[in-house]
């Protein structure tokens, strides 16, 4: 007895939670579910790590198929078909068989859009050469691709898939060369949190080109903007996505402002019969509260299993994004949720801004691996407003925790106090995140004024001092010019020393600096602590221009 008919258009992350939630929630529905592409349920962020092969097997990527969805969920699963016109007032869709070109209309009670996006392919000479990695049609492609056996690949965009695409392209023996538009890897991160993270690929061997682009595509080269002509007999690209909204606009629905489908809580098109989900929807940003396009798997799957509920009647609250990600780089882990300082300097947001450099875990266990935190906390309510993580292992792990704690609505302050579990070998006795809460804490109550990177050359200019506190032994690794160094263990016996005016100190990291400026304080002196130390200026005033040089 078939109760009620569902089409599903896109049968990957979301489109496939969606089919298998319906029928989990009702066992008499025709669910028919329609895909473009040659399979459905991939594992498409594995297609990186099956191109260098850390993945082995294809089948591993192909986590179902329309037999086994099938058996187990009794769902009409059609690959190679396409969904070619919505009829609204019919509640129909015309669906088109790619093999034979035959077309079915079907019939629907509810309709669930999830037909993703599409890799954008910037324009260039020869640019048909250039690669994608979206499906399992791409990989397929770029496999063969290197069956011919290149010796060197270009990857145009250096975001979170282009730099998985860097490493298992190095990973398979190539010369690689990266080349981004913008003046630093990851855009989406601070400069100073991807200096270093472009550093660890030269050091790795990634010819890096930053600042620059491609314009031309040769049989085995490519030519970049500022006339330098790079080997690259492979190329992949990775310069964005833009939402799949053609049969949409089609069927007359709605968009938003940034080009996505516009839905509503429930995930609800301005057509009450028809849900939207995945990267072709505008979600809410967490932070501002403006509609944005978020195309993220884990927001894809989650989505697909609230739109099933609301169909099926459930109560439904689909929460803002926060744009949590990360990505592995040669070791080297980088995470981030939230917004970054220079979107929402460029707003002209009053942030406090804190960096700190723990390490894993407590330093008298063996195998402790460091970090650099960055979070961003808005001056006025003390409310988190983003997070980036880059270091080795549990950068994920604190991250996550700042992201909910985010979701959750609590202060940069409140990471002080929580309990989160400790061993050894898994944290310090102050985890990280709670000692971001207690720097939090010390520059909302006014006990340790801080000062960003960026901001010392002007304050210098203004008259201020930059006083070095750290041993004779660091500051021979390197210094900022000009400073005045007395070590922190001394600095009590030689305050007479000190010039007048407005002291900015630092150590290596800031927690001695911390202490030095409460010192300071308590001695009449107006002193701020250099946000994140030494580390943190070189990481922001070594963050890299145009073309970077090998390290020595």
């Amino acid at each position: 007895m078939i109760s009620k008919q569902y089409v599903i258009i896109g049968g990957v992350a979301g489109g496939m939670s969606a089919a298998t939630r319906l029928r989990r929630l009702d066992e008499h529905a025709q669910i028919t579910v329609l895909e473009r592409g040659g399979h459905v349920s991939f594992a498409n962020c594995g297609l990186p790590y099956y191109l260098g092969g850390v993945i082995e097997e294809r089948s591993s990527l192909l986590l179902q198929t329309p037999r086994s969805l099938a058996d187990r969920f009794g769902l009409d699963v059609r690959v190679r078909t396409e969904a070619v016109a919505i009829d609204r007032a019919a509640r129909t869709v015309t669906a088109r068989d790619l093999t034979s070109g035959q077309e079915q209309v079907l019939r629907y009670d509810a309709l669930v859009l999830s037909p993703g996006s599409t890799p954008v392919r910037p324009p260039m000479e020869g640019g048909e050469r250039m690669l994608t990695l979206w499906n399992i049609d791409d990989v397929d492609a770029a496999m063969s691709a290197l069956e011919v056996k290149p010796r060197t690949a270009l990857v145009i965009g250096a975001g979170f898939i282009g730099l998985e695409m860097v490493e298992n392209l190095m990973h398979r023996g190539l010369d690689v060369t990266l080349v981004e538009l913008a003046d630093q890897v990851l855009p989406t991160i601070d400069p100073e949190m991807a200096g270093p993270v472009a550093q660890h690929l030269i050091d790795a061997g990634v010819d890096v080109r930053l600042g620059t682009k491609v314009v031309e595509l040769g049989d085995d080269t490519a030519v970049l903007d500022d006339g330098s002509v790079i080997p690259a007999e492979f190329v992949l690209g990775s310069v964005g996505v833009r939402p799949e909204t053609s049969l949409a606009v089609a069927a007359g629905l709605e968009l938003g402002a940034r080009g996505g489908i516009r839905v509503d809580e429930r995930l609800q098109t301005s057509d009450p019969n028809i849900w939207a989900i995945g990267d072709a929807v505008e979600k809410t940003d967490a932070i501002t509260g403006e509609p944005r396009i978020v195309a993220l798997a884990g927001l894809a799957n989650r989505h697909g299993r609230l739109a099933a509920d609301a169909i099926a009647g459930r109560e439904v609250r689909v929460r803002d994004a926060l744009g949590t990600a990360v990505v592995g780089v040669m070791g080297l882990t980088v995470a981030t949720t939230g917004w970054n300082e220079k979107l929402l300097r460029a707003r002209g947001r009053d942030l406090r801004v804190i960096h700190t450099h723990p390490a894993s875990h407590t330093g008298y266990y063996p195998g402790a691996e460091p970090m650099s935190l960055k979070l961003i906390v808005d001056a006025e309510t003390d409310a988190i407003l983003g997070a980036q993580g880059v270091g080795g292992d549990g950068v994920d792990k604190r991250i996550d925790v700042i992201a909910t704690a985010m979701t959750a609505g609590l202060t940069a302050a409140d990471l002080a106090d929580l309990e989160l579990a400790y061993a050894p070998q898994y944290s310090s006795a102050k985890d990280p995140v709670n000692m971001l809460g207690y720097v939090a804490l010390n520059a909302a109550d006014g006990l340790t004024p801080s000062i960003q990177w960026h901001e010392v050359d002007a304050a210098v200019a203004a008259g201020a001092i930059v006083l070095d506190i750290r041993t004779p032994g660091e500051v021979a690794d390197g210094a900022i010019p000009g400073s005045v160094r007395i070590p922190l263990d001394e600095l009590r016996d030689r305050l007479d020393e000190l010039p007048g005016g407005r002291l900015i100190v630092h150590c290596k990291v800031g927690q001695r600096g911390h202490t030095a400026v409460r010192l300071l304080a308590q001695h009449g002196r107006d002193a701020v602590n250099l946000d994140g130390g030494y580390l943190t200026w070189k990481a922001g005033n070594d963050a890299p221009g145009r073309v970077l040089e090998a390290a020595a």
